[in-house]
C-alpha cells in the first residue's frame, strides 16, 4: 500500500448496538488507520448511558446532538453534516458509516464519487440502497460470534448464517468467468475484488467461513489451485469453474 488509508468513523449511537464496538473497531483496522471516531446522540437520554464506558475503551469522540424535534432524526443531520466538513478538509481518504439506516444511502454516494473508499456496517436489518452505496458493507453479526463460539452461543450463530443459495453459486461462477484468463482460470484476489463491486454486503463469514477460499473448496463447482509466489515465500490462489 503506497497511500496509508486513513478512515474517519462515524457511528449512529442511536441505531447500533453498544455491544458490537468492540470487535467492529478491531474489523476497522484491517482497512486503514481510524484517525477521526466519532459518536452521534443525544447523551442526556438514559438509554444511552451504556455507552460512557465503551467511548473511553475504544476513543470515540461523543457528540452531542439534541432531539429539538419528534419524529425527527437530529442525529443523522449532525453525522452528515461533519462527514462532508471532514470531506473537504482532507484529513482522510476513506470513510465507515456505521449506521443500520437507509438515511446515509445518499451520503455514501456522495462521498464515493468526491474518490473516498466508503464501508458501510450495521446489522441484516440494513436497506439494500444503503449496502449498495458502499464499497464494502460489513455485518455486525457477523463480527461478534467468532468471539463468543467458546462461549456456548456458536450453535446459535450457526443458525443466523445465510444458506450457499444457487443465486450466492451463480454471483461466484459469473465472477469467476469474467476474471478468468483465456484458459479458465482466475486469481482468487481479483474474483474477491469482482464479487465485492457486484454485491458490496458479500463476506464468506455470512456463510460461516473464515476466509474465501475455504467457502470456494466447500463448493464442488470450482476446482483450485495453487502457484508459487515469485518470492517462493507464499502460494497464489486460481479459481476454475468445472
Amino acid at each position: 500500500m503506497t497511500k496509508e488509508t486513513k478512515l474517519a468513523v462515524l457511528i449512529d449511537g442511536d441505531n447500533i448496538p453498544s455491544k458490537y464496538i468492540k470487535e467492529m473497531m478491531e474489523e476497522i483496522t484491517k482497512y486503514g488507520t481510524p484517525t477521526i471516531k466519532r459518536i452521534y446522540g443525544d447523551w442526556t437520554k438514559p438509554h444511552l448511558a451504556k455507552w460512557k464506558n465503551i467511548m473511553l475503551e475504544n476513543a470515540i469522540n461523543p457528540i452531542q446532538q439534541y432531539s429539538y424535534t419528534t419524529g425527527k432524526n437530529a442525529t443523522d443531520s449532525a453525522m452528515i453534516i461533519d462527514a462532508m466538513d471532514i470531506l473537504y478538509s482532507d484529513k482522510v481518504n476513506g470513510f465507515c458509516l456505521v449506521s443500520s439506516d437507509s438515511d446515509f444511502t445518499k451520503l455514501a454516494t456522495r462521498l464515493r464519487e468526491a474518490g473516498m473508499q466508503v464501508y458501510g456496517i450495521g446489522e441484516k436489518k440494513t436497506p439494500d440502497p444503503f449496502i449498495v452505496a458502499c464499497d464494502k458493507f460489513i455485518y455486525l453479526e457477523i463480527l461478534k460470534p467468532q468471539n463468543d463460539q467458546n462461549n456456548g452461543i456458536g450453535k446459535k450463530s450457526k443458525s443466523n448464517l445465510e444458506k450457499i443459495t444457487p443465486k450466492v453459486i451463480k454471483l461466484l461462477k459469473n465472477s469467476v468467468s469474467d476474471a478468468a484468463d483465456e484458459d479458465g482460470w482466475a486469481f482468487l484476489g481479483d474474483v474477491g475484488s469482482l464479487i465485492l463491486k457486484k454485491a458490496p454486503n458479500f463476506d464468506s463469514r455470512n456463510f460461516g467461513f473464515d476466509k474465501l477460499t475455504p467457502m470456494f473448496k466447500s463448493i464442488n463447482q470450482f476446482a483450485i489451485e495453487q502457484r508459487d509466489h515469485g518470492s517462493g515465500r507464499s502460494k497464489l490462489i486460481y479459481v476454475k469453474n468445472k
